[in-house]
């Protein structure tokens, strides 16, 4: 019996060992659902040092010599975007669930064929899109869906701060597949598609790059769902919009704001805002993801973000870089 099964944790493992992966460290610290015991990086000694944090977890120079030498019931990849594919094959081929962080894959072809192998091998896919486990999100959908707001008219969404990206993979294509759009825009999508449902068609409009990357790093995002509200969605590492809300939703009869540190809505037969959140938590949100992943693989609940959910962000997301090329509206398959 291996110590996670004495403790009734999940045995996971956790490929990547860097910026990303280190996020996960409080996270399992405080989860009674699931235990890391192993992680994987390219970078032998790094991968030995996030494995320290973990406790007990063994460190390995690879995920395929992780592969060989231990057996997890699930893996989170945290890898650079180009090689979720590869890996996520991989351990799907080995009968091991997979949490993928954002984006699922750079391309359509290489999501379907991690769904498909999925499917074959009859484990679980997903994506970690953290801000649909956030608690302010939660409960704004379920305020969106009690139709106090009337018809949903507009949604905006933004995630716009200064960042230096000079040196950082995030902004070399090869890598990250693009720049700012496929980086945060993966998570504006998800989110867009937690309140609207399907996308029929997006639109890209590229700003000013400042920075001197290869990649974009300003963007401006129009989408319109299959139900025909429309949205817009601003993306920048160069620029803060200063906005105390992330998300704002308006509808025929009043708006909603989740704020990263308070959310609220207002009703038009009313000028009182009403408060129903705390605002973001990074913990909380990215735990959630955890927790319904351990859950879900147990067979006690459903996955929130299911592998077609991942596959459909990863179509917007590609359709919104051939509405940049082609600069006009590009309908998104469904």
């Amino acid at each position: 019996m291996t110590p996670s099964e004495a403790n009734g944790k999940l045995p996971v493992a956790l490929v990547g060992a860097g910026r990303i992966a280190q996020s996960y460290v409080d996270v399992v610290a405080a989860s009674e659902c699931v235990e890391v015991v192993a992680v994987a990086d390219v970078d032998e000694a790094a991968a030995a040092r996030l494995a320290r944090r973990f406790g007990e977890a063994r460190s390995f120079s690879s995920h395929a010599a992780l592969l060989d030498a231990v057996e997890p019931a699930g893996v989170i990849i945290a890898t650079p975007p180009v090689t979720h594919g590869d890996i996520a094959l991989e351990f799907l081929a080995r009968g091991v669930h997979v949490l993928c962080e954002k984006p699922l894959a750079v391309d359509v072809e290489t999501a379907q064929s991690m769904i498909c192998a999925a499917e074959k091998a009859g484990v679980l896919l997903t994506m970690a899109a953290k801000f649909r486990f956030a608690e302010d999100v939660t409960r704004a959908r379920h305020i969106v869906e009690s139709g106090i707001l009337g018809d949903l008219m507009l949604f905006e969404n933004a995630f716009t701060s200064r960042v230096d990206m000079s040196g950082r993979w995030n902004a070399d294509p090869r890598i990250a597949g693009g720049g700012v759009l496929i980086d945060n825009g993966t998570h504006s999508v998800d989110i867009a598609r937690f309140f609207l449902g399907p996308v029929g068609e997006v639109m890209a409009v590229e700003g000013k790059r400042t920075q001197g990357l290869a990649v974009e790093d300003t963007v401006r995002v129009f989408l319109r769902s299959v139900d025909d509200v429309i949205g817009s969605i601003d993306l920048s590492w160069s620029m803060d919009k200063s906005l105390d809300h992330y998300i704002a939703i308006f509808g025929t009869e009043g708006e909603i704001r989740v704020g990263w540190k308070g959310s609220s809505f207002r009703q038009v037969s009313s000028p009182e805002w009403v408060s129903f959140g705390k605002g973001y938590d990074k913990v909380g949100a990215t735990g959630g993801a955890i927790e319904n992943f351990c859950h879900a693989i147990r067979g006690d609940e459903s996955l929130l973000i299911t592998a077609e959910d991942a596959l459909a962000s990863v179509a917007v997301i590609e359709q919104a870089y051939a509405s940049l090329a082609a600069d006009h509206w590009v309908p998104v398959p469904s």
